[in-house]
């Protein structure tokens, strides 16, 4: 009986880590989804401001504070898209370099672009999980045109 119990044993265990690879790479594409939403809005919110100057440019009105709310925005959201990007990178194990910017493996001691020594220590408790970023981002940036 103890060769079925080892066997049973060793599928429950690879079935645990097929389910957390496949959450692991659900996490991922929710997050890659948020993502896209987020370049989605800046681009719109770009366009717009666009138009605005344009407008300004060419008539006799004035768009100051329109434009000024329109660039707050698209702060907010370049900070949320960072963040989300930020994540997607936490989520395959890879960590940033702070000195550059970019993204190496999880064990790397030293930056593979810059050369930097890399921070060993993990700030995940910074980081909201990916339900709640696209919680976030629904709440937060659906349709909300400022014009």
């Amino acid at each position: 009986m103890g060769i079925f119990e080892d066997i049973l044993l060793n599928a429950r265990s690879a079935v645990d880590c097929v389910g957390r690879k496949a959450g692991n790479v659900i996490d991922i594409s929710k997050l890659k989804l948020a993502a896209a939403d987020l370049r989605s809005e800046l681009v719109q919110k770009y366009q717009i401001l666009g138009r605005i100057v344009y407008e300004e440019q060419t008539s006799e009105k004035n768009y100051d504070k329109t434009k000024q709310e329109l660039i707050e925005k698209i702060k907010e959201l370049k900070i949320h898209l960072e963040s989300v990007n930020d994540l997607i990178e936490s989520t395959k194990h890879r960590i940033k370099c702070s000195s550059c910017g970019s993204y190496n493996a999880k064990g790397a001691v030293f930056c593979s672009k810059c050369g930097e020594k890399l921070e060993t220590e993990e700030n995940t408790a910074e980081h909201m999980s990916p339900d709640d970023v696209i919680d976030f981002t629904e709440d937060n940036f659906e349709d909300d045109d400022l014009l």
